[in-house]
């Protein structure tokens, strides 16, 4: 079903038992049908419907393309500075919000939840449900924004989300810094933690046998970034500046690196818990470490289901965000409680299906 207004989706809500939501379909572990429940398609409820560039905000329809929305704000210098994932494969606002996936500006300005100022959304009873509001400045009642971060589509289904943006940077440069070992990747990491210097990106691709490549990003005025490229050489111990980095960013927001038809899950982790959970995983698996070592994606050739014993020896959960699967969470839910209690208040009827 795709409905195409917001009365549409709320009936189709209604009338049916269990619904599963979908958006772009970039990453289709999280939308395959559950158990026979109808999947509602809201790629129709499109288009931005504010846009205030003086204040730095917007609001459009949960199903607009984030390429849309890029396009627009490009016009007044202007960009989602978390560097939304798979733009150019069709993702959309409202996908992005529930999958809680960020990309490598995470790092500096933080994730989706701390650009997303307010919501609109359809609860298991149809009735539209409205939450933060449309103003940087804004701390009325409970952030229920936050909570639909990383919901996955299971406390109702968004219609309308409000954004703030930043400015977008004059230039950007790479830095590449070749480590022998993931240790000593993981220490440059350390020293860049505790330094001065203003990190916009921070990546660890392993590679080889052992090997670890830290990829670092630049950005601001471009006369300022050969000083700061010199300064950040000085810390770290040397380094390559690559010339062509917007391709290489761009490959890794767009995971041009994962293999075709191999499982990804996403692992929220620390960096002190990434050695052990480096030596964990199977040998033909492939790994990044985003935002400084606070996320990994773990790819593999088999199903996801393969890495459920690694998470749960790790005490930690994963994210099937592409691959076959038979579910889309696995390792540990420490607040598994606390979702109960949510979903009970926003969707009593268990309408909105639970992964």
């Amino acid at each position: 079903m795709r409905p195409s207004t917001i009365e549409e989706l709320q009936a189709v809500i209604r009338n049916s038992p269990r619904v599963l939501l979908a958006g772009g379909g970039t990453k289709p572990a999280l939308t395959a049908s559950h158990n026979g429940a109808a999947v509602i398609d809201l790629a129709a409820l499109t288009g931005m419907l504010e846009y205030e560039p003086s204040e730095f905000v917007f609001t459009a329809l949960a199903g607009t393309r984030l390429s849309d929305i890029r396009a627009q704000l490009a016009e007044h210098g202007q960009y989602l500075p978390f560097d939304p994932l798979l733009v150019d494969q069709g993702a959309t606002l409202g996908g992005t919000i529930a999958a809680g996936v960020n990309g490598p500006g995470r790092y500096r300005y933080g994730g989706v939840r701390d650009f997303l100022l307010g919501v609109r959304f359809a609860n298991g009873a149809g009735e539209i449900v409205h939450a933060g509001g449309k103003v940087v400045k804004n701390s009325a009642g409970f952030d229920i924004p936050k909570l639909m971060v990383g919901s996955l589509g299971q406390l109702g289904a968004l219609v309308e989300v409000s954004f703030k943006v930043f400015p977008k940077p004059e230039a950007y440069t790479t830095i590449r810094l070749d480590c022998p070992t993931l240790g000593d990747a993981l220490n440059v990491v350390q020293g860049l933690y505790v330094s001065p210097l203003d990190i916009d990106s921070l990546e660890l691709e392993p590679v080889g046998t052992g090997g670890t490549i830290v990829w670092l990003r630049l950005a601001g005025l471009k006369s300022a970034l050969p000083l700061r490229i010199d300064r950040v050489k000085n810390t770290i111990g040397g380094g390559e500046v690559i010339d062509d980095d917007e391709s290489l960013w761009h490959a890794v927001r767009e995971w041009k690196w994962l293999p075709e038809h191999w499982s990804l899950i996403k692992v929220p982790v620390t960096p002190k818990r990434i050695p052990a959970l480096d030596e964990a995983l199977p040998p033909t698996a492939m790994r990044r470490f985003t935002g400084g070592g606070q996320a990994a994606w773990i790819a593999l050739a088999d199903r996801a289901e393969t890495l459920e014993p690694v998470l749960i020896a790790q005490g930690l959960a994963g994210l099937v965000l592409k691959g076959s699967t038979d579910r889309v969470r696995l390792g540990t839910r420490a607040s598994e409680s606390f979702e109960r209690r949510v979903k009970e208040a926003l969707d009593p009827q268990r309408r909105f299906v639970e992964v």
